[in-house]
């Protein structure tokens, strides 16, 4: 039977100051759940183009850039940081009217997504967790060397701009893949043209630097998970290279009853492992919310 691909619009919304562009799928009926989608580094809205395409029908997925990511547009003089971030997102959230929906976090997703739960946990139907890290135990040597780095430090700025080169976000993609034939080149070729417009690199080594406020607030987000116990779906590149698999497992302490399901990839698991992925992500989203 021939599945019709979603159709999805682009728009654009003035919060703050910021042009948030974002992608919206629109579902065969009215009532459908929601999906917000909150993307990774150093990717945007476009990581999820797929995963629209195939339940964008159905469901109502919205995925938006960030401010210093994709096609979103920011003043001059923004201040690039985690908690700007989470209010910006927040801001989008509420211009958009939405007031119970499930949130899809992936990477920098789980820090602005959690800080956003923090704030107003109401919001939450149910979480799924895509290689997006909220405890110790899911950070890598290499992620360690990252929040470790102060500004002024030597070499650590410099340190930060080797990850924004082709060959460093090519990396991100490819390391801990089996098989490299299943990744599109497109996902990094756009990542890095959008890293390369003018200011880019400056928010992502601001960013960066920040990084280490999202370790001191793990206590408070594992706590909300223990509280609220939100449904939740977890899934994971077992080999990715900043966030490894005991970072996954985590989760069970804070919420048992979640579905864990790991996958023979990297960071990016959605580029090699869409079709076990969408599956198991509408069969969530039925589940909370049975047509």
């Amino acid at each position: 039977m021939l599945v019709s691909p979603a159709r999805t619009l682009h728009r654009h919304l003035d919060v703050d100051g910021v042009r948030v562009f974002y992608r919206e799928s629109v579902p065969d009926r009215a009532d459908a759940p929601a999906l917000l989608l909150l993307h990774g580094f150093p990717s945007g809205s476009h990581h999820f183009r797929r995963l629209i395409d195939v339940l964008g029908g159905h469901y109502r997925l919205i995925a938006p850039d960030y401010p210093g990511f994709g096609h979103t547009e920011t003043p001059e003089g923004f201040t690039y940081s985690f908690d700007r971030l989470a209010d910006i997102t927040e801001g989008f959230v509420r211009r958009l009217g939405l007031d119970r929906f499930v949130m899809y976090v992936f990477d920098f997703g789980a820090p602005v997504g959690f800080r956003i739960a923090e704030r107003h946990p109401e919001w939450i139907a149910g979480l799924v967790v895509q290689n997006g890290n909220a405890y110790e135990e899911g950070l890598s040597e290499a992620a360690r060397g990252l929040v470790a780095l102060t500004p002024g430090a030597p070499g650590a700025e410099g340190a930060v701009r080797g990850m924004l080169t082709l060959a460093g976000t090519r990396g991100q993609y490819e390391t801990g893949v089996p098989d490299p034939e299943l990744i599109a080149p497109d996902g990094w070729t756009l990542d890095q043209h959008f890293l390369d417009l003018p200011g880019r690199k400056e928010a992502q080594v601001a960013l960066a630097f920040d990084y280490r406020s999202n370790v001191e607030r793990y206590d408070r987000w594992q706590a909300w998970l223990r509280k609220d116990t939100p449904p939740a779906l977890i899934l994971w590149g077992r080999h990715d290279p900043f966030f490894p698999e005991p970072g996954a497992r985590a989760y069970l302490r804070d919420l048992p009853d979640a579905a864990l399901h790991l996958f023979d990839t990297g960071h990016f698991a959605l580029e090699t492992h869409l079709p076990e992925i969408a599956p198991l992500i509408a069969g969530f989203l039925d589940r909370l919310s049975p047509r």
